[in-house]
């Protein structure tokens, strides 16, 4: 089971970087600035999902409640790459009848 832990914004970075802090795991990132995207300042719990909070709001046991969600099982990843069919060929028929059953015509003809 996975923990969410809220980030709140603390402050700015003489690189004109937002900070970032996690009060729960002392998690610190800077957003933006001069550096494009996350940097990580000090890791804190890595097991632990961060969300970014602006506006807080009532502190509940579990934050994710407040979203409808319970605590997370596991986090979904695409799927290893590549993702090429092996024959071409075979693909194509198969995407052609599949829009065949779900009645989408191709190409101003049968799409099977």
């Amino acid at each position: 089971m996975r923990v969410i832990h809220e980030m709140r914004p603390v402050g700015r970075l003489a690189t004109g970087a937002e900070e970032w802090a996690c009060p729960a795991c002392g998690r610190r990132v800077a957003l933006g600035g001069s550096a494009p995207g996350l940097t990580v300042l000090e890791p804190g719990d890595e097991s632990a999902v961060h969300i970014g909070i602006v506006d807080p709001g009532p502190v509940t046991p579990s934050p994710a409640e407040r979203y409808g969600l319970g605590p997370i099982q596991e986090i979904p990843r695409p799927p290893s790459l590549p993702m090429v069919p092996l024959d071409p060929d075979e693909a194509v028929e198969r995407d052609r009848a599949w829009l065949a059953e779900i009645g989408i015509d191709w190409d101003g003809g049968a799409a099977a």
